[in-house]
């Protein structure tokens, strides 16, 4: 009679290296998926990332009815501690996204926009509250030790802040964050400028 072979030397040698691969290739594309959401000069999200978060926050405040704030904060002369400094101007990313994250709440997110523009997505938080934590950012960032990476230097910061509105979508948001920060870089370096949609205007006669 044939007898089989449950406990086989071979096959549990073979059973624990499947499972060794298998455990290997889901951290590796986890790894993977890691790098492919991150900036890679600074570590911070990317822009595709964040774009898709800000979508997330969106859906998660058309269902609670908490609103949220969108900012993007950029350096004012990131052009002149390159041209001063050359690859200074990496160092001095790096300190802010750093700063930054730091200082944040865990539940916000933060990633870098553009080469030197970062967006900031503060979940359940008002206008006015949003005001209050730039504010407070703003202040860290100016107490850095920027003058260690870019000597002689001054590294200001200009921020456009709005929050989510009634059919808003992720490109509509930063796209009002983005006429807000025109706005305040076209009021001089260090500005903050706040934008919000306005509200629909209504016909009072229809109600006669």
């Amino acid at each position: 009679m044939n007898k089989e072979h449950v406990d086989c030397p071979n096959c549990a040698a073979l059973g624990a290296q499947l499972a060794e691969r298998d455990r290997l290739v889901a951290q590796l594309t986890a790894q993977m998926d890691e790098m492919n959401q991150r900036d890679l000069l600074t570590g911070v999200l990317n822009r595709r990332t964040l774009s898709a978060l800000l979508q997330d926050e969106l859906h998660r405040s058309y269902r609670t009815g908490q609103p949220f704030c969108f900012a993007i904060i950029i350096i004012d002369n990131l052009d002149e501690v390159r041209a001063r400094h050359g690859s200074a101007d990496a160092l001095v990313l790096k300190m802010m996204a750093d700063a930054s994250t730091k200082l944040l709440r865990i539940l916000d997110r933060f990633g870098r926009m553009s080469e030197g523009e970062f967006g900031i997505i503060l979940p359940a938080t008002w206008l006015e509250q949003g005001g209050v934590a730039i504010k407070r950012l703003k202040k860290t960032l100016a107490e850095c030790a920027w003058d260690s990476v870019a000597p002689g230097s001054e590294v200001t910061f200009s921020v456009g802040l709005t929050t989510n509105a009634p059919g808003d979508t992720s490109d509509i948001m930063i796209s009002r964050a983005e006429d807000a920060l025109a706005q305040a870089s076209a009021a001089g370096p260090d500005s903050v400028v706040q934008l919000e949609e306005p509200l629909p205007s209504i016909n009072l006669e229809d109600d006669d």
